[in-house]
């Protein structure tokens, strides 16, 4: 539930140990998987990812090619789930919608001037109507950075309210950019504010700057979900996106989520990937495993 600005108090968001932060990150990367729980951990990886497409040369034509492989991973190997969203402008989520009929796939859309964010707000609320009108499920929005930086935490947090109440029944994820946040405090901080301002999942990245997720910010953000769901017993979800492209990372992500929050995130609903290149080496690894050999790279569909 969104508090109002006024209410916001930036004092109490905690200061981050840095050390500690990359001391726990760097032993869970050490950490060694079985093979069933490997394979196990891998599927469940598979069901969280967002396939995306986000260029100016997009077409209808891409996004149906994309929706058709979010929904016959198990064309390749038998028994795998669907992935859990595709990612589109708002321009094509209609054609997502229909592409994806049934299948239970959402229909997750960037607005409010993805990536830069640079817009009026009447802009991005308008944006965000827009997507909700034709059909998406889930609104990506990104905040603002400048005025971030510039210490206006109330308009931040305003903005996202504002985004939040024009979404209706669609969840919304609010993009942070944490690789131009400059330091883990302000990451925390900005996880509050989105939080307080009624998101429903914190989002490290667009994918279209490096750097984009890092287990490091990722676990600063399940920290302040974790304080927020001790405080007030509400669920946030966690999307860390860009950068993630092998199944060991993807199982490190895993790990942390379930140490540092509970199983009870384990789920598409609570947790995803936004990470298209990351399903193919799922697969290629999956195959690995059933087979003892790696198929070719070209084996797998290109999105």
């Amino acid at each position: 539930m969104a508090t109002t600005a006024a209410h916001f108090d930036t004092r109490n968001t905690p200061t981050i140990d840095q050390v500690g932060i990359e001391e726990r990150v760097a032993r869970i990367k050490t950490r060694s998987i079985k093979k069933e729980t490997k394979v196990e951990g891998m599927k469940l990886a598979l069901s969280m990812i967002d396939l995306t497409t986000l260029e100016g040369a997009d077409t209808p034509g891409k996004v149906n090619q994309m929706c058709y492989k979010a929904m016959h991973l198990h064309d390749q190997m038998p028994g795998l789930p669907t992935v859990a969203a595709v990612c589109v402008y708002p321009t094509l989520v209609k054609t997502a919608k229909k592409a994806l009929g049934e299948s239970g796939v959402k229909v997750a859309a960037v607005a409010t001037a993805f990536p830069s964010g640079q817009a009026p707000k009447s802009v991005k609320i308008a944006d965000t109507k827009f997507a909700v009108n034709e059909g998406a499920d889930e609104i990506d929005m990104v905040i603002s950075r400048g005025h971030f930086h510039s210490g206006e935490y109330n308009y931040v947090f305003d903005e996202i309210a504002a985004i939040k109440e024009v979404c209706g029944k669609a969840r919304l994820k609010v993009i942070l950019e944490t690789g131009e946040l400059g330091t883990y405090d302000k990451v925390r901080l900005a996880s509050d504010i989105a939080i307080a301002a009624g998101a429903d999942f914190i989002k490290t990245s667009t994918g279209k700057i490096s750097p984009a997720a890092t287990m490091e910010v990722t676990l600063v953000m399940l920290h302040a979900i974790r304080d927020h769901y001790l405080r007030t017993g509400e669920m946030i979800a966690m999307k860390p996106a860009g950068g993630i492209r092998t199944s060991k990372q993807a199982l490190h992500y895993l790990m942390m989520v379930k140490e540092e929050l509970g199983p009870e995130w384990l789920s598409n609903h609570w947790f995803r990937f936004g990470a298209s290149s990351l399903a193919n080496d799922i697969l290629m690894q999956l195959q690995k495993e059933a087979t003892g050999r790696y198929q070719s790279a070209d084996y797998f569909s290109l999105d």
